[in-house]
């Protein structure tokens, strides 16, 4: 009754308050917005960092030991087996991530055996590219998973051969002093169109074998591609730092 009381009277207490107020108390003039033109015909907007919209070099990527990558540089970047995953040059944390992809057109392996990758935001925390098309396998594993941590919320995968694309938002942890998380890492991701991770609350980074745990590290970190012995390929990769 005391709690109903009390939100009665800061109702009505704001309600007098509103009524005494003009439209200008309420304006907001104290950050402008900068100007961004959006992309047209699936171009990245005007302030994008692009990492690979195919040329036929690899200027933004490096192995993820850190020499020459040796990845298949075309109109598509695509994965060269047994030659190790990729990173970017650059660092970033905090951002809007862009990146089409597509398995191979001809079916190989079953489960994770086909068409498998994987993008790692700062290379610890894992977005799962898979067929996922007709193809079974543990469900936080699949296509569109945030890997062995959230399963997707539906299956949005287009067939074998076909392009797909992600649409990311991607928050980095936040570390005190101390290297003890403050703030967990965060995903939303379109796949498609379609959402299919909604604010998602990252356990720590991606672990392949048992429970993740964080561990402080820088603010920016490379984006990293993930080989994984199948030749998936990405093309129209862009970046906004956040």
């Amino acid at each position: 009754m005391k709690r109903t009381f009390c939100t009665f009277l800061l109702i009505t207490t704001a309600a007098v308050i509103n009524a005494q107020m003009k439209p200008e108390e309420t304006e907001d003039w104290s950050r402008k917005p900068a100007i961004v033109t959006p992309g047209k015909m699936n171009q990245p907007p005007s302030d994008a960092i692009v990492l690979y919209g195919g040329a036929k070099d690899i200027v933004n990527w490096v192995s993820d030991k850190g020499s020459p990558a040796k990845w298949i540089a075309d109109s598509a970047l695509t994965v060269a087996p047994k030659t190790g995953s990729i990173k970017t040059v650059r660092s970033f944390g905090d951002c809007q991530l862009h990146i089409e992809w597509r398995t191979p057109a001809v079916v190989s392996g079953t489960s994770q055996g086909r068409g498998n990758s994987g993008i790692f935001l700062m290379g610890l925390y894992e977005l799962q590219v898979l067929d996922s098309y007709n193809n079974e396998t543990y469900y936080n594993g699949q296509a569109g998973s945030i890997y062995k941590q959230y399963i997707p919320l539906v299956n949005a995968s287009l067939g074998p051969g076909q392009w797909q694309r992600y649409d990311v938002i991607f928050t980095a942890p936040r570390f005190n002093t101390e290297g003890e998380v403050l703030e967990p890492a965060i995903f939303t991701v379109f796949q498609n169109g379609v959402l299919i991770q909604n604010h998602v609350l990252l356990k720590g980074p991606t672990e392949y074998i048992g429970i993740p745990v964080y561990k402080a590290h820088e603010e920016k970190l490379p984006l990293m591609l993930q080989e994984h012995g199948n030749p998936v390929s990405y093309r129209n990769i862009w970046i906004r730092e956040l």
